[in-house]
């Protein structure tokens, strides 16, 4: 066995033998606004953040699915978005959906950060000062996206409300949806904007804050946006864990030091989750099975031939976006800052597990192979559009429909063919890794935790401005509305700085 004095040296070593291989800590630099946006301006985002308001039936809010007490996410692998009620995995269909919502919702940890120049995990909306655009951002809004948009974060705040399966709701049901359905984006983002500007509580925060906001009527849906980012890059900022000691000089415990040296070295984790984000922004294709109902893409046809529905169901990924054949399946590179937190793991939450996330990594062929296809949430009621001379109304589907369309969310995975397409696509090589050297590395991943990320439910507002009530709800009888203000990063011990004890769902006492 050895002596401590031994295990001191052995870990002053290793931190000597990584010094050129680890990232330099993050800092304010870092981050939009050099991480301190106005009060006022973090105030008014998080407010937005939380409100129904901003969705097309105004009942749903961007937090319902990136709920602070659940690492961001939901806890999904993936959502019922619009049409739904309750929160979390308690979530079901309320009036009806038309659908789940096909990818995973992605954490937002250090979000706000200046190197994430697209967004999404197909990284679909990007900085591109060539493309010609006012906006100089490549997105699906392409002309209609307003200008003045200085940062990707800002602009990815302005598409969740144009989707119909997320925050739009239906055509029929509201005039958001409407706009939507008839891609006329600047109409919606326009209703959205009146709906602010004719709420006076909301109104005079903008005109406060926005130069060029001089009476309700000047409110664009820019400024809201541009809001939501202020609060997002420093609500979610999270560099506070074992990792950033770590980063200062302070050492782990043998077995994460072990994780640490397999992460930068024979495991080669470190040549995608690089840098002090531990991403490198990139898009691979890594044969993550694929789950639910895709993004109608792919020229497939079988499942609409079989179905009689006219969709289909792959999800092509970053290829979708450039049409280059190495981006086949390619999605964007996740940060594994908080990754415990973030789970279930892939573009589509096809891994209920952190270390089933590890070992496919391992070799992702076989474990697309093998793969048994998560259970996803149940959809109770399931709606479609039915069209007459009169409009639009919706009716559900019968109990054969339903036995057809619910194959949409195995279809993939279940055909052998379309299997080995995503199969071929893998770039990701195989790697040789005892038990022992896996349970190395999720030992290091656990110390990417930041404390204070566990459970940031305190962000959540008592009232809005709006009237409506946030989301995800929140118990008055444990959570306090005082909110400390993180612009200038604490100090650890800074006792005063955070906010008092709050429940869980079990309504346990939980000590920031």
């Amino acid at each position: 066995m050895k002596s401590p004095l031994a295990i001191a040296l052995l870990l002053t070593s290793s931190i000597d033998a990584h010094a050129a291989d680890l990232p330099s800590p993050l800092e304010d630099m870092d981050f939009l606004w050099n991480g301190t946006p106005s009060p006022e301006l973090y105030e008014l985002g998080r407010s937005l953040f939380f409100d129904p308001i901003l969705s097309g039936n105004q009942n749903i809010a961007c937090a319902t699915c990136h709920d602070p007490a659940r690492g961001t996410g939901d806890g999904v692998s993936l959502s019922i978005g619009e049409g739904g009620s309750g929160f979390g995995p308690e979530r079901v269909t309320q009036d009806g959906v038309i659908g789940r919502v096909p990818r995973n919702a992605q954490p937002l940890y250090n979000i706000g950060a200046r190197a994430y120049t697209s967004m999404f995990h197909d990284g679909r909306l990007e900085l591109d000062h060539m493309s010609g655009f006012p906006s100089h951002l490549r997105s699906p809004a392409k002309e209609q996206l307003p200008e003045g948009l200085d940062n990707a974060l800002t602009a990815q705040a302005m598409f969740p409300v144009l989707s119909a399966v997320e925050m739009a709701g239906q055509p029929g049901e509201n005039p958001v949806a409407d706009a939507v359905s008839k891609r006329d984006f600047n109409r919606a983002w326009r209703l959205l904007a009146d709906r602010l500007a004719a709420t006076p509580a909301y109104s005079d925060q903008f005109v406060v804050i926005f130069d060029d906001v001089e009476a309700p009527q000047d409110i664009r849906f820019d400024h809201a946006a541009t809001a939501i980012a202020a609060f997002e890059t420093v609500a979610f900022r999270s560099d506070w864990s074992r990792f950033d000691a770590r980063l200062a000089g302070w050492p782990l415990n043998a077995t994460e030091e072990a994780g640490l040296d397999l992460f930068y070295g024979k495991a080669g984790c470190s040549s995608c989750h690089s840098g002090p984000l531990l991403t490198d922004h990139e898009f691979h294709a890594i044969a993550v099975p694929q789950i639910g109902p895709g993004k109608d893409q792919g020229p497939d046809g079988s499942y609409a031939a079989h179905s009689g529905y006219p969709h289909r169901v792959e999800d092509q990924g970053r290829f979708n976006v450039t049409g280059e054949n190495a981006d086949l399946y390619a999605f964007r590179t996740p940060s594994l800052r908080n990754v415990a937190l973030t789970g279930p793991w892939g573009h589509n939450g096809a891994f209920a597990s952190l270390e089933d996330m590890v070992r496919h990594h391992l070799d992702a062929v076989a474990s697309l192979a093998s793969y048994t296809p998560a259970e996803l949430q149940p959809l109770d009621t399931v709606i479609q559009p039915v069209r007459s001379r009169t409009g639009v109304s919706y009716q559900a589907l019968s109990p054969m429909q339903r036995s057809t369309y619910d194959l949409r969310d195995i279809w993939v995975h279940s055909s052998e063919r379309l299997r080995n397409e995503i199969a071929r696509a893998n770039t990701l090589a195989p790697v040789d890794l005892s038990d022992e050297e896996v349970s190395s590395i999720l030992a290091f991943l656990e110390t990417l935790t930041d404390p204070t990320a566990i459970d940031r439910s305190y962000l959540v507002p008592t009232v809005l401005p709006s009237g409506l009530p946030p989301q995800p709800g929140r118990d008055d009888a444990c959570l306090t509305d005082i909110v400390p203000w993180v612009g200038a990063k604490a100090l650890p011990g800074e006792a005063e700085d955070l906010p008092e004890p709050r429940c869980d769902d079990r309504g346990d006492k939980i000590q920031q």
